[in-house]
C-alpha cells in the first residue's frame, strides 16, 4: 500500500486512467467484433459503415496513447484487406 501522499494520489490516478483505458479498449474490440460479424455474413455495405466506426475507434485510442499509432494503422490495414477480399469473393 502506498504510504506517502504523492504515492496515494498516483495510485488514485492510476485507477482512473485504467478505467478509462479499459473502456476505450472495449469500444475498439466491440467495433471490430461488429465489423467481422457483418463481413462474415456477407453484408458488405453495412460492413463499410461499420469499418468507419472501427477506424474512428482505433484513431481515438491511438490519439490518447492507449495503443500505439502504428499498431492502430496495422489493424486498420488488415481489416481493410479483409473487406476487400470479401468483395472479390462476392
Amino acid at each position: 500500500m502506498p504510504t506517502t501522499k504523492s504515492a496515494i494520489k498516483a495510485a488514485r490516478q492510476n485507477l482512473k486512467r485504467r478505467k478509462f483505458n479499459l473502456l476505450t479498449q472495449n469500444k475498439v474490440k466491440a467495433a471490430v467484433k461488429q465489423f467481422k460479424k457483418l463481413t462474415t455474413a456477407g453484408k458488405l455495405e453495412e460492413a463499410r459503415k461499420a469499418l468507419e466506426n472501427v477506424f474512428s475507434a482505433y484513431d481515438k485510442a491511438a490519439k490518447k496513447g492507449i495503443i500505439k499509432k502504428n499498431n492502430a494503422n496495422r489493424h486498420k490495414s488488415r481489416l481493410s484487406k479483409l473487406i476487400a477480399s470479401n468483395k472479390k469473393a462476392a
